[in-house]
């Protein structure tokens, strides 16, 4: 379990507290597509907002060109404002913490909620971990809370840095709800898990899981991978793979871990079939010609998408036998009708199983919301690159920085 401080071993009555929450919501024209991450963050800002002063900060999209109107978070006060039935003043000051900012809190009464502008406005101050913008944050609040799962594994002004001026000022550095139950669920689902524990990693890239293969290995009983990285290790095993997605340089790598499997006694599981097309679809989502193989028997001129369906039974009986499960990366390629079953059959074995369930943010999140599966699911996680850094047994530095228990 989590020991570090929460929202419930800090003092609110009557104090300023600033809260990082993960408000990096998908914006299409201007109109919030999944508020999934605001949604996330209610819990922790109805509780501070009973009686405490609200001050939230966010950074949103990956601001490449200092400030913009399409990467503003006026849409999140919007939405925030809808989903709490209260009001929620947005400063909209590009500076983020400048006399707009000031001005705002200055003015706030127990109960009322400001949300500040994109941090990332900010640029390398903010991605850097400046000081002075570190401080600025500070000085606005007298306690903080990090409820932002999804930037934990950054160490950014507003998620670690900040935490150094509101101790020397004598305040509280905690993690919100949401933060505690991700670190509790990711954390009991690895290092205390029911067994037997299934982990399944899917996705295109080995090289994004080399660590979390490795880490996984040592405490999951069994490992199932698909998606595009199965391919490297089908080459890795001498298959032919015909023009599927393979890193050359990470074929030893898989060869290394198969070995590792077998000397550890864990079941390292493989597609046993592929749905195979002549190239990938382009657009992703347009109409594609599959036809599932063996892979022992992969046509050199084809690419495998996704995992076919005697690999489909494979993997659902092994994640029916289990208690623990925790799944991240597709399949296949889900955002195609064609190629989005092998993802949907691993959603539903997952659904169908008396297991603790856990899925791990990013695209295998994304396909489970989807396909409506999400409500089923014990728990799902709001980061990608956070989970993953998690699953790899790294240490976030938005936790670390939050005061021990």
């Amino acid at each position: 379990m989590l020991n570090k401080k929460n929202v419930d071993d800090i003092q609110i009555k009557g104090k300023r507290i600033l809260v990082r929450c993960d408000f990096n919501v998908p914006l299409k024209g201007g109109v919030i597509t999944d508020d999934t991450r605001i949604r996330a963050a209610l819990p922790t800002i109805k509780k501070l907002a009973d009686g405490g002063k609200v001050i939230l900060c966010s950074h949103l999209g990956k601001v490449k060109n200092g400030p913009n109107e399409g990467e503003s978070l006026r849409p999140v006060a919007k939405r925030l404002e809808e989903l709490l039935g209260r009001p929620v003043v947005f400063v909209d000051d590009d500076n983020v913490t400048g006399k707009a900012a000031t001005k705002a809190v200055k003015a706030m009464k127990r109960g009322d909620i400001v949300l500040l502008q994109n941090t990332r406005f900010r640029g390398s101050e903010e991605t850097k971990n400046g000081e002075a913008f570190s401080k600025e944050l500070a000085d606005l609040a007298d306690n903080y809370v990090c409820d932002a799962f999804g930037s934990a594994h950054r160490a950014h002004a507003s998620v670690a840095g900040v935490t150094k001026f509101i101790r020397e000022k004598g305040g509280d550095c905690a993690v919100g709800y949401l933060m505690e139950k991700e670190i509790n669920f990711l954390g009991n689902a690895v290092d205390d898990p029911t067994r037997p524990f299934v982990a399944i990693l899917g996705g295109a890239k080995i090289a994004d899981k080399l660590n979390v293969i490795n880490n996984l290995l040592e405490k999951c009983d069994t490992l199932i991978i698909g998606g595009g990285m199965a391919y490297t290790f089908l080459k890795a095993q001498g298959y032919e793979v015909g023009t599927s997605l393979v890193d050359e340089e990470k074929i030893e790598y898989c060869a290394e871990m198969l070995k590792k499997a077998e000397k550890l006694g864990k079941k390292l599981l493989l597609p046993i079939d592929a749905k195979v097309a002549k190239k990938f679809p382009d657009p992703i989502d347009a109409p594609i010609e599959v036809n599932a193989v063996s892979t022992k028997r992969m046509p050199k001129t084809k690419m495998g998408l996704d995992i076919g369906p005697k690999t489909v039974k494979l993997y659902a009986k092994e994640i029916a036998k289990a208690k623990t499960v925790v799944w991240n990366g597709p399949m296949g390629v889900f955002e195609n009708p064609v190629l989005a079953e092998g993802t949907k059959a691993i959603a539903q074995a997952m659904a169908d199983a008396d297991a603790v369930t856990v899925i791990g943010g990013g695209d295998s999140a994304a396909a489970v919301n989807q396909m409506g599966f999400a409500d089923k699911m014990s728990h799902m996680s709001t980061g990608g690159g956070a989970s993953l850094e998690f699953l790899e047994g790294k240490e976030l530095p938005g936790v670390a920085a939050a005061d021990d228990k």
